[in-house]
């Protein structure tokens, strides 16, 4: 009889620890978020849960934003990185990284620009004297128009209907690569005109879609790297190509 009762008792501590080790085995992982972002002429602050990320000593900084961020994430709770205006206090942007999701961010590339925020990473192309380049990015693709394309078919002509490049898909996430053509005339100006990715249907209506393109200038502009945008104005769907990265970098 002794003996069971010990045996009893025995089990019942060994149960007991069981039970207190489940409470605090919490499942951890190691994060790391490698940053590079540029932003002008807004001066920026990352916060991670909260507390301002310092880099090189600073805790506001502006033009190229570039670090790496090291934590560890425990399972069932998330961490909130934010990109902030420094001087309005203003969210910009807020990423949610988790034991998850955290694979998702190991890079983090974005451009902080007036009037946009583009989540991806983009590199000048090298054009040749006496030529001109474009490369192009969609980010709200459907924002407005109420399309589901991810991607659209971009012909790049003169204002006299030359073909000049075309760009197969210009798509949301990630700019296209360069295309190239001959520029001799400065005074000539360019248009894109937008299909849906594989056809000559406009991607969005019946009537042919155009974006005015800002004039070039040989030397000066040889590469330009286009962010198109849906906007409204007036109540009308307009596209817009006033936005080009290449003026920052």
């Amino acid at each position: 009889m002794k003996k069971i009762i010990a045996l009893t008792a025995l089990m019942s501590l060994f149960s007991c620890t069981d039970e207190s080790l489940q409470t605090y085995d919490v499942a951890q992982k190691p994060a790391e978020v490698n940053i590079k972002g540029y932003s002008k002429p807004d001066i920026l602050q990352l916060r991670l849960n909260g507390e301002p990320v310092s880099i090189n000593g600073n805790t506001s900084y502006t033009n190229n934003i570039t670090t790496k961020l090291s934590f560890v994430l425990d399972k069932g709770e998330t961490d909130i990185l934010g990109i902030f205006n420094k001087d309005t206090g203003a969210e910009i942007k807020t990423f949610n990284i988790n034991y998850d999701n955290v694979d998702q961010y190991k890079t983090l590339n974005f451009f902080n620009l007036p009037g946009i925020f583009l989540q991806t990473s983009a590199v000048k192309p090298t054009v040749n004297l006496g030529k001109v380049g474009y490369v192009f990015i969609f980010p709200n693709i459907g924002e407005f128009s109420g399309s589901a394309l991810e991607g659209v078919k971009g012909v790049l002509k003169r204002d006299n209907g030359t073909v000049l490049a075309t760009f197969d898909e210009i798509g949301k996430k990630s700019f296209t690569t360069v295309q190239v053509y001959n520029n001799f005339n400065i005074n000539t100006p360019v248009y894109l005109e937008l299909y849906k990715p594989g056809t000559t249907a406009p991607y969005i209506g019946t009537t042919p879609v155009m974006v005015t393109l800002k004039q070039v200038y040989i030397n000066n502009d040889r590469v330009n790297m286009i962010v198109l945008q849906e906007k409204q104005e007036n109540g009308n769907l307009v596209i817009k190509g006033d936005i080009d990265v290449a003026d920052y970098l």
